[in-house]
């Protein structure tokens, strides 16, 4: 059976599949276990290739090895074949022999398919080719593949069944391996870098009684044993503020959000965050350590694309940019009917139902963002879209905000950290009546939070940015789903 948009291959053909099992049964009436439970002391295949780097064409070693990895590759027959094994670091060579492996042994690997999993024990040389091989002198069937690897030629192609299988897509596409290996790499070079710096992990709830810290839609779940609702989090925001009040300093969590929103290509409803908080730090602190930080995992991971991650970034204000690229200066429009007016003279579309601060994100999202490809900050945004920032220390109705955007996507949101309870108290009242006016997004009142800024929050810097997006954008690639190991799909 095949996948929605995935073409039928040889393959794919019920005949293969009964062959395949054919073989499984007759190993075990051979009395071979075709799933062992280990194959102890293997090494990567890397390794070995490290290892004889300066051999000479046609040498011979009598250095042994124990590498495992999948069949990739078989040619030859009778008293001599080669073989092609794979594991996650690389592809090495094996050459069997009827004379090292004696008759019986020697068709039992040949009569293996490509895709089984097996163990080897064998010396290292170079071909006459200058091929780093094997000579086998013993293997072992670790896993019969009862399912036929993708084609060795082509790979596996077809987006959705690469995204709805991605074991097959990894097993068969050296790049996709590559961006999801790259990916980790720069995840373990933030910690390295936070951890440097003196901040610590921390981990905060998932399921909450009441979502916040960003503006989005959240999905709802039921706690039968609590018998009440909850919700997946959309941010770890306010946790992670309540744990600075509780004099932990500096903090940080890397972990899942989720938000309720459609699929794009800088959508998924599943997606990895970070966010981290600094004590006796402001908005601009935060900006310089965010700079040397991209400018550390861009080092660490070998960075060598067209964008420049060196300090400073480029900066504006949000307000002039958006009046740089439409001509419309939101500061003197600061009520949805002056703005909507101005954004009509100006030839824009005005959705109907959106509030002032959903038109401020329409002008944003739709005329500067996409022109923001080189690392961007956008400094100083309007409170009225800010309810969780500290209000801006000489610029009325602003807050000390900035954003962070990336080949025309923002990957970064970043306060001098709102600690006036009184104050927050008011946002969340203001918050309310968007609410009320229809907007879906706006923060809900949470008093729980506000009871914990009463005991003192320190003057703080924060900033969250988006692991999937940031891997997207580091490793080339144009969707987000391609640096999601499993992506949300439709039926």
């Amino acid at each position: 059976m095949t996948e929605p948009g995935e073409q039928p291959s040889g393959e794919e053909q019920p005949d293969v599949f009964a062959a395949r099992r054919r073989k499984l049964e007759q190993l075990r009436a051979a009395g071979v276990e075709p799933f062992p439970y280990s194959f102890a002391g293997a090494e990567p295949i890397a390794s070995v290739r490290a290892a004889h780097a300066a051999l000479e064409v046609g040498e011979e070693t009598t250095s042994g090895h124990r590498v495992a990895g999948r069949l990739a590759a078989r040619r030859g027959q009778g008293k001599m074949a080669f073989l092609d094994l794979v594991d996650r670091s690389g592809r090495v060579q094996l050459q069997a022999r009827v004379d090292e492996l004696g008759p019986e042994r020697m068709q039992l690997l040949l009569d293996l398919d490509l895709g089984d999993l097996i163990g080897v024990d064998g010396t290292a040389f170079n071909s006459r080719r200058g091929e780093l091989s094997l000579r086998l002198t013993d293997f072992q069937l670790l896993a019969k593949s009862l399912r036929p690897p993708p084609d060795k030629h082509h790979g596996l192609t077809d987006v959705e069944t690469r995204f709805r299988h991605r074991e097959a897509d990894l097993m068969s596409n050296d790049d996709t391996r590559a961006v999801f290996m790259t990916r980790a790499r720069m995840v373990s070079a933030i910690r390295r870098y936070l951890d440097g710096q003196g901040f610590i992990e921390v981990e905060t709830p998932i399921l909450q009684p009441l979502y916040g810290g960003a503006a989005a839609r959240p999905f709802t779940t039921h706690h039968n044993a609590l018998d009440r609702d909850l919700y997946l989090r959309i941010a770890s925001e306010l946790y992670l503020k309540r744990l600075i009040v509780g004099g932990l300093e500096r903090v940080y969590e890397i972990g899942k959000n989720f938000r309720n929103e459609g699929l794009s290509p800088k959508h998924n409803p599943e997606f990895t965050m970070i966010e981290y908080y600094e004590a006796y730090a402001d908005y601009m602190d935060v900006a310089r350590r965010f700079e040397e930080l991209m400018a550390y995992v861009t080092a660490e991971i070998g960075y060598s694309g067209e964008l420049d991650f060196q300090r400073p970034w480029h900066r504006e204000t949000l307000a002039g940019s958006i009046e740089r690229r439409t001509g419309i200066d939101i500061q003197a429009h600061r009520d949805r009917e002056s703005l909507a007016s101005a954004m009509a003279a100006a030839g824009l579309p005005v959705p109907e139902t959106d509030t002032w601060p959903q038109l401020v994100d329409e002008l944003v999202s739709k005329h500067v963002e996409p022109t923001l490809i080189e690392p961007t900050m956008l400094f100083d945004y309007p409170v009225e879209i800010s309810p969780l920032a500290k209000r801006h220390r000489s610029e009325p109705g602003m807050v000390e905000r900035f954003e962070a955007f990336i080949h025309g996507i923002e990957v970064a949101n970043a306060f001098s950290e709102l600690n006036d309870p009184d104050d927050q108290r008011e946002r969340f009242e203001e918050q309310r009546v968007l609410a009320a006016s229809g907007d879906e997004e706006a923060q809900p009142y949470d008093e729980g939070y506000v009871r914990a800024l009463e005991y003192g929050l320190p003057p703080t810097g924060g900033i969250g940015f988006g692991i999937d997006r940031m891997a997207m954008i580091l490793t080339g690639q144009r969707t987000i789903r391609e640096v999601v190991l499993f992506p949300a799909m439709r039926d």
